[in-house]
Parts: C-alpha cells; sequence; structure tokens
C-alpha cells in the first residue's frame, strides 16, 4: 500500500486541524505526519496570540491537545524552517509539505508620523505581554494617554489589558515579567479610534461586553457617534450580532460619569491622518478627521480635524504573512498564492515551472498564509479541508523521496545539533508551567526564555 510521509510546517490550529483531517479522511493509503515549528511549544497563534484573560477562546487548547495526545501525529518543536530544515530536506524525507505557517506580522498604517518613538505595533504588544520567547522581556508602559487604532477584537484585546489593572490579571497565566510591567503602567486613559460607525466595528459582542466588566475602569462613549442613518439603522434591525453591540453601547451612554482611576474611551467615525511629534521624536498626540455616514454603509469625511493628546500609539490594522525561504510569496497580500491550496509558481524554472500560475508539485498552504488573517476557527478548519481533498487527490505528483523512513529526519536532526522539542518534551513543559503556578497560588505561569523552554521540555527523566 501507498504511504504518504507528510511533514506540516506549523503546529498552531491550522496545522493541527490539517493533521487531523487527513488522519481522519477516506483514502486507500497509509499516513505519517510530522509537525514542525519554530516555537518549542505547539498550538501558535492560541498560545501566544490570544489575550491571557480569554480563557473561553484558549479552551481551544484542550480539542488540540486531544489531536496530538493520540500519538499518531510527531511534534518536533524548536526547528526553524529555512535554517534547521530547507525545503530541499522536505523533499528528500517527505511525499508533500504543507505550509500553516499562519501571520503574525503587523499590516502597515501608512500615515505621517507612525514610526515615531512611542508608536507600536499591535501584534508586537501582543506577543510580549502573551509571552513570546523571541520578543523583549520588557514594555515601555510610561505613556498616561495611549491610542489604539483598529476596531477589530487585537484592538480590544491590547485596549483591555492596557486599561486592566495587573492584579486582576493574576488569575490567568501572564509570565512575572509580564505583570510587573503592567503594575509599573503610567496608563490613565486608552482611546480606541475606528474610522467607521458603532454599526461597522469588527470585534464581536462577547469581546465588548468584556471591556464593562473592567474593574475600576470606566468606558467612555460619545453621543455624537450614534446618529445613525438609514443603512446603520437597517444593519442594526437585521444582524443579531450588529443588535447585540448597538445594544450594549447604548447601555453605556446611559452610565453616568463614573470616578475609575482609569478609561477606556470609544471613538468611532475618526479616521487618523497623523501621529503628531512632540518635538522630540515622540509620539504627542494623534490628527484625526471627524467622518459621518454616506448612506450606504460607508462613511465620508467631513473635513472637520480634531486633535487629541497621547503619548503613545498601537496600530491593530491587522495581521501580515512572513516569506519562508524557497516559498512562492504575495507581498501585496502577504500570503502564500494558492489555489485551494495547492501553491502556485509564477514562471521560475528552477522549480519546473512553465509559466504563470503552476501548480508547485507537493507544496499546499493552509490558514492564514493560505488565505490572509481574516475569519476564526471554522473557517480554519474548512480551510484545512480544501486543502487535504486535493493533497489526496494529487497522489500521482507527489515527490518521491530518497530516504522517506521515520527515522531519517531525527537523524539529520541530531546531525546538525538541533535542539529540538517534541511532545514529551511539551507535557513536561506543561507540568512545569502549572507548578510555577501552583507554588504562586496560580493556576499557570508562562515559561519565557526560549533557553528555558527547551531546558525544561529535553530535561532526561
Amino acid at each position: 500500500m501507498t504511504k504518504l510521509r507528510l511533514a506540516i510546517v506549523g503546529a498552531g490550529p491550522a496545522g493541527i486541524y490539517a493533521a487531523d483531517i487527513l488522519l481522519k479522511a477516506e483514502r486507500n493509503f497509509e499516513v505519517s505526519i510530522d509537525l514542525f515549528d519554530h516555537l518549542p511549544a505547539p498550538y501558535g497563534l492560541v498560545r501566544y496570540g490570544v489575550a491571557p484573560d480569554h480563557p473561553r477562546i484558549k479552551g481551544i487548547i484542550t480539542a488540540l491537545r486531544d489531536v496530538l495526545d493520540r500519538g499518531d501525529i510527531r511534534v518536533f518543536g524548536n526547528v526553524q524552517f529555512g535554517r534547521d530544515v530547507t525545503l530541499d530536506d522536505l523533499k528528500k524525507h517527505y511525499n508533500a509539505v504543507i505550509f500553516a505557517t499562519g501571520a503574525v506580522r503587523d499590516a502597515d498604517l501608512d500615515i505621517p508620523g507612525i514610526d515615531l518613538e512611542g508608536s507600536y505595533g499591535a501584534a508586537r504588544f501582543v506577543s510580549w505581554f502573551d509571552g513570546h520567547p523571541d520578543f523583549p522581556r520588557t514594555w515601555p508602559l510610561e505613556a498616561r494617554e495611549v491610542a489604539v487604532i483598529g476596531n477589530g477584537n487585537v484592538a480590544l484585546d491590547v485596549s483591555r489589558i492596557l486599561a486592566k489593572h495587573a492584579d486582576d490579571l493574576l488569575s490567568t497565566e501572564i509570565p512575572a515579567n509580564v505583570y510587573a510591567g503592567l503594575k509599573a503602567s503610567a496608563v490613565t486613559d486608552v482611546h480606541v479610534f475606528g474610522r467607521r460607525g458603532p454599526t461597522s466595528v469588527k470585534f464581536t459582542p462577547l469581546e465588548l461586553r468584556e471591556l464593562g466588566d473592567l474593574p475600576d475602569v470606566d468606558i467612555v462613549v460619545y453621543d455624537e457617534d450614534f446618529d445613525y442613518d438609514d443603512a446603520a439603522r437597517d444593519a442594526v434591525a437585521s444582524n443579531k450580532q450588529v443588535f447585540v453591540i448597538d445594544k450594549v453601547l447604548n447601555k453605556w451612554r446611559e452610565r453616568p460619569a463614573g470616578t475609575a482611576s482609569r478609561r477606556l474611551h470609544l471613538h468611532f467615525f475618526a479616521k487618523p491622518l497623523e501621529i503628531v511629534d512632540d518635538g522630540t521624536g515622540r509620539v504627542g498626540a494623534i490628527r484625526y478627521e471627524r467622518t459621518a455616514p454616506d448612506g450606504q454603509g460607508g462613511v465620508v469625511g467631513t473635513g472637520e480635524i480634531r486633535e487629541l493628546p497621547i503619548q503613545a500609539v498601537y496600530r491593530a490594522v491587522g495581521y501580515f504573512g512572513s516569506p519562508l525561504p524557497g516559498v512562492p510569496f504575495d507581498k501585496k497580500h502577504g500570503v502564500i498564492p494558492n489555489r485551494e491550496g495547492q501553491v502556485l509558481w509564477k514562471g521560475d524554472p528552477s522549480f519546473g515551472s512553465k509559466g504563470a500560475n503552476t501548480q508547485m508539485y507537493g507544496v499546499y498552504a493552509t490558514g492564514w498564509i493560505k488565505r490572509g488573517p481574516v475569519g476564526l476557527i471554522g473557517h480554519t478548519k474548512s480551510d484545512a479541508m480544501e486543502t487535504v481533498r486535493h493533497l489526496i487527490n494529487d497522489l500521482g505528483n507527489w515527490w518521491r523521496p530518497e530516504s522517506p523512513s521515520e527515522q531519517s529526519i531525527v537523524t539529520l536532526l541530531d546531525e546538525r545539533g538541533v535542539e529540538y522539542t517534541n511532545l514529551d518534551g511539551w507535557h513536561k513543559l506543561d507540568q512545569y508551567e502549572l507548578a510555577l503556578g501552583t507554588a504562586e497560588g496560580r493556576t499557570r505561569i508562562k515559561v519565557v526564555p526560549r533557553d528555558e523552554m527547551v531546558l525544561v521540555s529535553r530535561a532526561q527523566g
């Protein structure tokens, strides 16, 4: 019987779902799957891209853990694609590869002053407070007034963590260095800016409601933002999610002015124009234009320009994919070019291509690196199903590896001195983090340094 040796690069939800779907799919061949990730621990953005005070969302890890703990998928952590293993290496040891590397960089925001000192990408801040091992241990939190640009869930995550008191995060798994940084934060006011109205936001009702439950944090909304046009009223009447969001926001309008030590302001119909220099090369203010409904669900500029003093700004306008060595990349959209998960190569003869949009046999993509950083877990699963279907049907075009044995990749990594981690190692790290938490009266404390993660994971016994 034919056997498929499959490599999956990326051990987050997209990669794990692809492996699980393939193992459960109807097929007439055996399957052996190896998951590779550059991080020592699995689960990708669920571990390093979801705010620590989101236990319900982090519950996804339980489902992913169940898949890995079946024992029919091998995991190789702390392995950097392009350095520790290359595309040529994978061709020697596997029949195909699925790239599920996600999108972790901040999308650009092209306005003057966005590169001033005190201007940050939201994704980098998320990586810091989630204890990502490849980011600095400290974060500058001297600003009293902060702007967050964006109206999606990431913008609300960033705003909530900035406004929330550090002691209220001790029930989560935040690392010690993150707690110390947030405890010393000088913030008093967080201003969230969206260029469209309240009925056009991209965040979910769950994310919004959580803001209203923050201890010693007042939520401030402005009556001028609720002069709806017919399109907005239709959206409220026809869309349950919009209806709930509108209801929550209007309840906050009715609240009396609070006396909390921190405030989180929601500014709608506010289009950022410029981050203003304070005269020393640092962020000093945000300049924005008031917009207004255009009658068709969009907005137009009013010409009214406002300026608000701030000392830091976070852009939360989306994520962007990163290129991989030897793999095609669409620089405009930040994805691997593909047709339903089949990677396409545009006219490079070194890959046997004879023209534009030629399939790069043996190479597939799934998740955000396939379709861009939009959609939730349901989209990730359907993405994986589509990619796996093509992988199965492409059997005649799989690679013919020279050394397909399961031991061969282990030997390669050992010969190169790669300190890879495996699933048993993750279990050790998991128990270690839980023990750190128990000692402090908490559920878990996440380990941050990469070398410590690897040391714990590779410990004997």
